[in-house]
C-alpha cells in the first residue's frame, strides 16, 4: 500500500516501535517512527512495515536518532488503521526480506486486505486466545489452519466462522508485538494468504460453462 519499491515481509516481527510525530501535508500524512533495530541499516527508499503496513523509508542515509520517516497517501489511510495512529502510538515493525534472507513466517507483501475489529480476549496461563471481525469478503480466504497476517504478524489461524476468526498467542508473540496490549474495541490491519488470492484466480474459469466465442474458437 506505501508507494515506491514494493518489499517482502515475514510476519515476523523485529520490534515494537512507537510513532513520535504525525504530521500533514496537504493530502499526505508523514510519520515519524522510533525503531533502533530497523534504522539500524535503514537507507532512504527502504521498504518498512508498520503494522503490516509496506512503507517506504523518505529519510536521507544515515539516522542517528533510531527514528525514520514515512508518507501516507490518502489510500492508505482509508484502507488502514493507520488513520487512528497518533503520537505515542505503539506499532510493528520488520524491515524487508532480502533476495538471499530467511523467510521465518509466511509470504507477506505488506498490502492491506482490510481492517478487523479485536472482540474479546480470553487470557490463558501462558496464551491469549483473540477472537477478531471477519469481513464477508475476505472470509473465502481464511481457513483453519490456515495462515494470516494481523498488524503485521504471521499467525495460524485457530478456528473461523462465518464472520469471525481467532488466533492463539504464544507468550513471544504477547511481549513481542502490540497485539499484547491490543483491548476489545481496538482495530488491526489484516493480510490474508497470498497463495489463497492466487489459488482463486487461477482456479476462477474452471468449472464454468464456455462461451459461444470460446466454443467457436475450439472447432
Amino acid at each position: 500500500m506505501g508507494k515506491g519499491m514494493a518489499g517482502m515481509f515475514t510476519g515476523i516481527v523485529e520490534e515494537i516501535g512507537e510513532v513520535v510525530e504525525v504530521r500533514e501535508d496537504a493530502d499526505v500524512v508523514r510519520f515519524t517512527v522510533r525503531g533502533r533495530t530497523v534504522t539500524s541499516d535503514a537507507h532512504h527508499g527502504d521498504s518498512i512495515a508498520v503494522n503490516g503496513v509496506c512503507l517506504t523509508v523518505i529519510d536521507p542515509d544515515g539516522s542517528t536518532d533510531g527514528t525514520f520517516s514515512v508518507e501516507l497517501v490518502p489510500e492508505t489511510l482509508k484502507r488502514s488503521s493507520l488513520s487512528a495512529v497518533v503520537a505515542g502510538t505503539r506499532v510493528n515493525l520488520e524491515r524487508a526480506v532480502p533476495v538471499n534472507g530467511r523467510l521465518g513466517g509466511h509470504i507477506v507483501q505488506g498490502h492491506v486486505d482490510g481492517v478487523a475489529t479485536l472482540l474479546s480476549r480470553t487470557p490463558g496461563e501462558r496464551t491469549d486466545e483473540l477472537r477478531f471481525s471477519l469481513a464477508p469478503d475476505l472470509a473465502r480466504y481464511v481457513v483453519e489452519k490456515g495462515s494470516i497476517t494481523v498488524d503485521g504478524v504471521s499467525l495460524t489461524v485457530a478456528g473461523v466462522t462465518a464472520d469471525t476468526f481467532t488466533v492463539a498467542l504464544i507468550p513471544t508473540t504477547l511481549s513481542h508485538t502490540t497485539l499484547g496490549i491490543r483491548q476489545p474495541g481496538d482495530t488491526v490491519n489484516l493480510e490474508v494468504d497470498v497463495v489463497a488470492k492466487y489459488v482463486e484466480r487461477l482456479t476462477a474459469g474452471y468449472g464454468r460453462a464456455p462461451s459461444a466465442h470460446e466454443e467457436a474458437g475450439a472447432r
